[in-house]
């Protein structure tokens, strides 16, 4: 195996700053070193190139700013994936904001074509223009890669490439969703596992359910991790932090049984915020999960 890392240095797509240096601390933490020894090809293709805010003129800290800055970095960013999978590598890419889902996905779904998405978060990222409470395009990435919504957002999407099929998503770790998203969840027809299915039932069944509905009849699934799904004392460097989410070793049984799978196709990590961690506490998590995923095991 090769991996082609991808840096997204945005954080366009949020109230909050700071996810813009998630990259730089994935990196500093280990990244490179924990997966070449593992004998996995590495290849670090650097960040894209993300406008600043401060830099155009027209920024406005107002609802659905900075899309036309989100949509150019996720052309950009599909364009990065679609190389690395047909290369035959794969694409790990480091964000930044959870708007660049959008990049990422429809960039796997443009070489494989029939994908599953299995989306690890505490929200559910599934708001529209009609629904979001804040105006803001990261929660609006995973209604857009499903055709839903914020359209906008996939203006870059060839017309031969589809939206991902709703039944082969699965959102995994939910638990603050707003009530008009919610709705629409449910009437899109993805699959939620929240934190209580996961306490009811366990990770592992919640996994073995989730796996099942990702790998069947597709071509791989990808995979798009919020650290803010872990509880925050876990991973404190996040944007949006919500107790109760999920352990350590929760965290890393689901790592290590979508490495099992064999089907992982690309992965994304985000949301992670250097300004409000501790000593890089959740950049050297995001390493170790980083790895599990793509094979490492306590005894090798």
């Amino acid at each position: 195996m090769n991996v082609d890392v991808i840096g997204v240095p945005i954080d366009l797509g949020a109230n909050r700053r700071g996810v813009d240096m998630g990259p730089s601390a994935i990196r500093y933490g280990g990244l490179k070193k924990a997966i070449t020894n593992l004998n996995i090809g590495y290849k670090d293709i650097g960040n894209i190139d993300v406008p600043i805010p401060e830099s155009y003129d027209d920024f406005v800290d107002e609802s659905f700013k900075n899309e036309e800055e989100i949509g150019y970095v996720n052309k950009s960013l599909a364009s990065l994936v679609r190389k690395s999978l047909l290369e035959g590598n794969l694409p790990i890419i480091l964000g930044g904001d959870h708007s660049i889902a959008v990049g990422s996905i429809l960039g796997t779904q443009s070489v494989l074509e029939n994908i599953g998405v299995l989306w690890i978060d505490a929200h559910g990222d599934f708001n529209t223009r009609e629904t979001t409470l804040s105006g803001n395009l990261h929660g609006m990435s995973l209604a857009a890669s499903a055709g839903f919504g914020a359209l906008e957002m996939t203006g870059f999407k060839p017309k031969d490439v589809n939206y991902v099929n709703p039944k082969k998503v699965v959102l995994i770790g939910a638990r603050d969703i707003d009530n008009e998203e919610a709705i629409l969840i449910k009437e899109s027809g993805i699959t939620v596992f929240t934190m209580s299915d996961i306490d009811e039932y366990g990770m592992k069944e919640v996994m073995v359910r989730a796996l099942e509905i990702v790998a069947a009849d597709t071509e791989g699934f990808h995979v798009s991790f919020d650290l803010d799904v872990m509880n925050p004392n876990e991973a404190p460097g996040v944007g949006t932090p919500v107790n109760g989410g999920l352990t350590f070793r929760e965290a890393h049984l689901a790592a290590e049984m979508i490495s099992n799978s064999k089907k992982l196709r690309s992965l994304e990590v985000v949301e992670l915020n250097p300004i409000l961690d501790h000593m890089n506490q959740t950049g050297k998590l995001a390493v170790s999960l980083i790895c599990s995923m793509i094979g490492k095991r306590i005894l090798g």
